[in-house]
């Protein structure tokens, strides 16, 4: 399967669908970027950053605002809400066997997780575990190269995620890699995620602000610039 990408300010983004994300990232190796407004806009800043997401072997659209800006461009391409594609990846090397390893978020948050994830999925094999507390990005280098996990799971938060997974990924060339954000918050029972019917609507970062007003800053004006950002791209040409 080939990739199919489109570009939003300047960054790559692929338009597979959700099931073809999934078999797309069991059959390669390498990083995968969950990109959402906020990443987009700190790479348009930031660009060294920008080429480590161009750089990356898949950058699926998390966030809701990604799928407006790229619907404004004129491309029909659907959410893929990272936490549900993560799972769905671990779901998958449950099924065969492989090998897993969870990194970030604090050390009764990681663990957690693992123990929630391992009653969901009972076949799977989670090798390394290590919190987001650790100062020495190559001592972690060096476990994850003596363990060899198929799956290395990232919740460093970005772009420090981002960053750490691009200079993982070539010392582990048979690894695939996700940075994802709050993932194992949720997973660990110690936030809950939004109701269906806001996650279909795709309206989880309104009952995240809801429940966590300090998040609001984040959102705004991030989101509104972002897509008054993306309205300029489509409708004044570079240079003007």
């Amino acid at each position: 399967m080939e990739r199919n990408t489109v570009k939003l300010q300047g960054l790559n983004i692929d338009t597979f669908t959700f099931e073809q994300a999934v078999n797309y990232a069991k059959s390669t190796s390498g990083q995968v970027v969950t990109i959402n407004p906020e990443m987009i806009n700190n790479a348009v800043k930031n660009s060294q950053f920008a080429d480590i997401i161009n750089s990356a072997e898949l950058v699926i659209p998390d966030g809701i605002g990604v799928e407006i800006g790229l619907k404004i461009l004129g491309h029909k391409v659907r959410r893929i809400a990272g936490i549900e594609f993560a799972h769905r990846i671990v779901e998958e090397c449950a099924k065969d066997r492989l090998s897993v390893a969870l990194i970030g978020a604090k050390p009764e948050i990681v663990q957690k997780a693992k123990e929630n994830l391992m009653k969901e999925c009972s076949d799977l094999y989670i090798t390394y575990v290590q919190d987001g507390y650790f100062k020495d990005d190559e001592k972690i280098f060096n476990e994850l190269k003596i363990r060899q996990p198929r799956l290395v799971l990232c919740a460093l938060g970005s772009p420090k995620q981002e960053e750490f997974i691009f200079k993982a990924k070539n010392l582990l060339p048979e690894a695939l890699f996700i940075g994802v954000g709050g993932s194992f918050d949720v997973w660990s029972g110690a936030v809950k995620r939004a109701p269906v019917i806001y996650q279909k609507l795709g309206l989880e970062w309104l009952y995240r602000t809801v429940k966590e007003p300090k998040r609001f800053k984040r959102i705004f004006p991030t989101l509104p610039l972002f897509v008054l950002k993306v309205l300029r791209e489509k409708f004044i040409p570079k240079g003007v």
